[in-house]
């Protein structure tokens, strides 16, 4: 083949040699039948991965932080909906008590670290000293600085300890918070959204990009790297880290025996649906 023709042949996609990785073509908005057919897949794989956990004593630690309405709850949901909560558990730890602002810092969150065979989530972490604290003063210059100084061996001392730990940082423009926020104040199912954080957040928003570019300078590292999401589009940024997720661990299916379900067993036998009759019942309204 000629020279010409090797710069006419369309340039093969890398990361299309990933068997998780979703082509999404243009980015016009994802319609939800699309959505819905990628989530699918993504998900049946999501309990491979659950499997393959219980099976070999996995402990998978996984990060969300972002701007707020970033899109980091939806994203959870789309992870954990499908898998049992027993394995995947989501960690979102209020503000500290009094008693745990006298802690070590990172107390709180170690004792929500995995046992073998389970994968946490934490949607919010350690990393809010970085941000929030820092942003809004809830934390001296001295915490901060001593955070961003520690912070890096806290999680080699995880890696070190075998756990496997992830971190995704959602990047959402100031033109679809803004629009995400308004959506919130006006739609009666969105509003117990907005936290007393979410507005300062609008009028602090290069404040908090200084707090993610520092925490970012500070924290992002060879053992346990920072990835970015572009979350302007949810159901793209949904599929693109549940994707990645599974692209950064090394499950296989694992195999089960083949499931027989049993007949009924006649012995003890009676009627069993008439002693109901007269107990009190929802009334059927739909």
């Amino acid at each position: 083949m000629s020279k010409e023709k090797d710069k006419n042949k369309p340039k093969k996609n890398p990361k299309q040699d990933d068997p998780h990785f979703v082509s999404t073509g243009s980015k016009e908005k994802l319609k939800r039948k699309e959505y819905e057919a990628e989530l699918r897949k993504l998900q049946v794989e999501l309990c491979h991965l659950q499997e393959w956990a219980k099976e070999n004593g996995e402990r998978i630690v996984i990060v969300f932080e972002g701007r707020d309405a970033a899109g980091k709850g939806g994203t959870i949901k789309a992870i954990t909906e499908r898998v049992s909560p027993r394995v995947f558990r989501v960690v979102a730890l209020p503000a500290p008590s009094d008693r745990e602002k006298t802690q070590l810092f990172v107390q709180r969150y170690v004792t929500q670290m995995p046992a073998a065979g389970e994968i946490v989530i934490f949607d919010r972490s350690w990393y809010n000293r970085a941000g929030v604290e820092r942003v809004m003063g809830f934390c001296s210059d001295e915490q901060y600085h001593r955070f961003l100084s520690l912070c890096p061996m806290f999680e080699q001392t995880l890696v070190d300890n075998g756990i496997r730990l992830l971190k995704y940082w959602l990047e959402v423009s100031n033109e679809e918070q803004k629009r995400r926020f308004e959506a919130r104040i006006e739609d009666p199912l969105r509003q117990w959204k907005l936290s007393t954080m979410d507005l300062p957040s609008r009028e602090l928003w290069y404040s908090y990009s200084r707090a993610r570019d520092a925490m970012l300078q500070g924290t992002d590292t060879a053992f346990a790297p920072w990835y970015i999401v572009d979350s302007n589009d949810k159901r793209r940024a949904r599929l693109n880290i549940i994707s990645h997720i599974l692209s950064q661990i090394p499950y296989e299916k694992v195999k089960h025996k083949k499931v027989a379900l049993p007949e009924r067993s006649n012995k003890h036998k009676y009627n069993d649906t008439t002693v109901l009759e007269s107990r009190r019942w929802v009334p059927s309204r739909y």
